[in-house]
Parts: structure tokens; C-alpha cells; sequence
């Protein structure tokens, strides 16, 4: 751009703001820095910077998706990631989710749920559900933690998650565990909701799905803050426990919960 004939910089700011891709982004740093002006110049290297942040998630999502490739390319027609949620609080269920994801799917920002806000777990979770292949989702009640056990009851939810898929996967990644009783062929990843695609996109469908639950649940329950703590061991419900007694949905079998007296 030469001086004399360059467009506004409210212009260039505009047109710059429209732009999606790194390449488009690298060009219009290029085009800018032949413009002498202070404000041009500024604006290519907020260009050089946005392409930058663009070309990182982009490598990171494509780690996201390398397992899967690998399965694809030994013949796997259908990947599932699994994942659950709420092994740890004193109330509510423990939910599971089974996502099969497209070979290419398109979810900038997918990350493991516990590194997102609610606000991009909610987005996520939509936009999952709208590109996924197939998802389900399975509860596994108060009740049945206290008769099986919390690690057992979160087996159970995984393996009646990944029991309603259709079509049924031929491989099942998961979170740091081995699903017993399913067919399909299983490969347990530590810190899996962080590593693969599938596996963060069923944590963010879990996540969502029992904080809702939570939330419909401090409405029947108010007094306990479950919409805030999601039922997990804060000094808040702590307090809650010993002033107001445990609720139905409490899990017995927990130790702050064990002594109350039940509501």
C-alpha cells in the first residue's frame, strides 16, 4: 500500500476483522507492511499474532485427532471416546458419555471440560451433538453408587453409554479405564479427555448433561447450593450437610455423609 492511496485504517481494521484463516491473515500482514503508517503497521502484527494463534490450535487439534487417524488408517470404521463425570461428589449421579465423532470434525477450542468455562462447555456441547456421528448418554443413580460402589457404578454408566450407540463402535477410547462387558475393541488413555478428541468430546457432553441435573436438583433441594458446587465436597455443602441433613440424593455411602441424619 502506497501512501497517498491507502484506504482508511477503519477500513483495513474492518477487513481485517472478517478474516478466518492463517493464510489469509499472513497475506494481509504482508500487504500491511508496505503501509508507513503507525496504524497499519500496529494492525499486521495483531494479523501475524491472530494467524500464529490460529496455526497452534490447529496443530493442537490435529494431536487431538491422531489416534484416531491411526485407527482409521488399520481399518476402524467407527471410534468412540467415552468419558464420565461426577466420581467424586457426595451427591447426584455419575453420568457417562459415549461420542462417535466424524473422521473431520470441525470444534475449535475442544479441550478437556475441566479447562473450559461453562459458557464454552455449553457451546461445545451443542455443536457435538450437531456433528457427531452418534452420542449417548447414561446415569447411574445414588442408589445404585451406594450398592455397587462409585468406581463400579462409573463402569456400569460407561459400559450402558457406549451400549447405546448406533451404529455400535469397533473401537472404544477411554479415559483411564477398561470398560468390562463391551465388544468392541477398547484402548484405555490416561488423561484421555486432554489427548484425544473423542474422549475431551464426551467429557464436555457429560459435564454439561450432570450439571444440569444438578441444577434441576438445587431446585427440589434448596439450601445445598448443588447448581454451584455440582454436589462436590465444598466447604459450602459441607456446611449445608450438617445444618439441613442429608437429602435423597445424597450418596450414603460417602464418609461426610454417612453420619447425618437423612431428610
Amino acid at each position: 500500500m502506497r501512501e497517498g492511496r491507502a484506504p482508511p485504517l477503519a477500513d483495513l481494521r474492518a477487513r481485517v476483522a472478517a478474516l478466518v484463516s492463517a493464510a489469509a491473515l499472513r497475506r494481509a500482514a504482508r500487504e500491511l507492511g508496505h503501509d508507513r503508517r503507525v496504524g497499519a503497521l500496529s494492525l499486521a502484527g495483531r494479523c501475524q499474532g491472530r494467524a500464529a494463534e490460529i496455526e497452534r490450535e490447529a496443530r493442537r487439534f490435529a494431536r487431538l485427532l491422531a489416534l484416531r487417524k491411526r485407527l482409521f488408517a488399520a481399518g476402524a470404521r467407527c471410534v468412540a471416546g467415552v468419558d464420565e463425570v461426577g466420581v467424586g461428589p457426595l451427591a447426584g449421579p455419575v453420568v457417562a458419555a459415549a461420542v462417535v465423532l466424524p473422521e473431520r470434525p470441525r470444534l475449535p477450542g475442544l479441550d478437556d471440560s475441566k479447562r473450559l468455562s461453562r459458557a464454552v462447555r455449553e457451546r461445545l456441547a451443542d455443536e457435538i451433538r450437531a456433528q457427531a456421528i452418534a452420542v449417548s448418554v447414561a446415569e447411574v443413580s445414588v442408589d445404585e453408587i451406594d450398592r455397587h460402589n462409585i468406581y463400579q457404578a462409573s463402569l456400569i454408566a460407561m459400559r450402558l453409554a457406549v451400549d447405546a450407540l448406533d451404529p455400535q463402535p469397533d473401537h472404544v477410547l477411554v479415559d483411564a479405564r477398561h470398560i468390562p462387558g463391551i465388544s468392541s475393541a477398547q484402548t484405555a488413555i490416561v488423561g484421555g479427555d486432554g489427548l484425544d478428541a473423542s474422549i475431551a468430546a464426551a467429557s464436555i457432553v457429560a459435564k454439561v448433561h450432570r450439571d444440569a441435573i444438578m441444577a434441576r436438583l438445587d431446585c427440589e433441594y434448596p439450601g445445598y447450593g448443588f447448581s454451584r458446587h455440582m454436589g462436590y465436597g465444598t466447604r459450602e455443602h459441607l456446611s449445608a450437610l450438617r445444618r439441613l441433613g442429608a437429602t435423597p440424593v445424597h450418596r450414603r455411602s460417602f464418609a461426610p455423609v454417612l453420619q447425618l441424619p437423612l431428610l
